[in-house]
């Protein structure tokens, strides 16, 4: 079997050379950054299976490579290294892309359990839905876009993608906030006290779509649980 690769982008010289060596003692090739600039280079021209990110960086700091990454690399699997443990950081880290987090200090046996979890649960995103019929016009889930008859066009971000695609694959089903942490930003729901970011999308998917929040055809909350994709006929 051919061994993973792993992107560490850390400025701290000791941190980032720790997790080098722990990784390519547990069987990863490594590529390593010292600052954003170069991060985001190396982020969006080598080859890599997962990429962990420090989000304070000289250069360009993590949020903002994240989301030049997402524009060009939207499927790479990338976890967020972080000194801060404010929520705001980790909602916004989850918000623009990023599949967990971890808050140092962290130990090598939790970070590589997160990484194995990452990467398995990547391989389970469905990508065999290419469009969605929606009143008016259609989803393209593969340019990540919406277009309308009126030639109107909406650019859907990577995880806005994912959630449309996973409740529509779902459609008719409620699908509860935990579900979607664990099977769209691929988090343990407990390690979560907020699901705000979840609320944030989907606001934002129902105003891509047009979808009325006070009177939706769309994209309907159910009470006390999340939200469903209506059913398909």
């Amino acid at each position: 079997m051919a061994r993973r690769t792993a992107l560490i982008v850390e400025d701290d010289g000791a941190i980032r050379k720790g997790l080098a060596d722990a990784l390519r003692f547990s069987g990863y090739e490594v590529l390593e950054a010292a600052d954003g600039n170069r991060g985001l280079d190396m982020a969006l021209e080598c080859s890599y299976d997962i990429l962990l990110l420090d989000l304070l960086l000289p250069g360009r700091d993590g949020f903002a490579l994240l989301e030049a990454l997402r524009d060009s690399r939207p499927g790479v699997p990338v976890i967020v290294l972080t000194a801060k443990g404010d929520e705001s950081d980790r909602v916004r880290g989850l918000t623009l892309g990023a599949d967990d987090y971890v808050v140092k200090p962290f130990s090598i046996k939790e970070l590589a359990a997160r990484m194995d979890a990452v990467l398995r649960r990547s391989a389970e995103r469905p990508t065999d839905l290419a469009t969605v019929e929606i009143p008016g016009g259609v989803a393209d889930m593969l340019r990540r876009e919406v277009r309308f008859q009126d030639g109107a066009r909406e650019e859907l971000s990577q995880r806005e993608a994912e959630l449309l695609r996973y409740l529509v694959v779902n459609a008719g089903r409620a699908v509860s906030r935990e579900e979607i942490l664990a099977r769209v930003w691929r988090l343990n729901p407990r390690g979560v006290a907020q699901t705000r970011a979840i609320d944030m999308h989907v606001t934002r998917l129902r105003s891509k779509l047009r979808d009325d929040p006070d009177d939706p055809r769309l994209l309907f909350t159910v009470r006390g649980t999340g939200y469903m994709f209506a059913a398909r006929s």
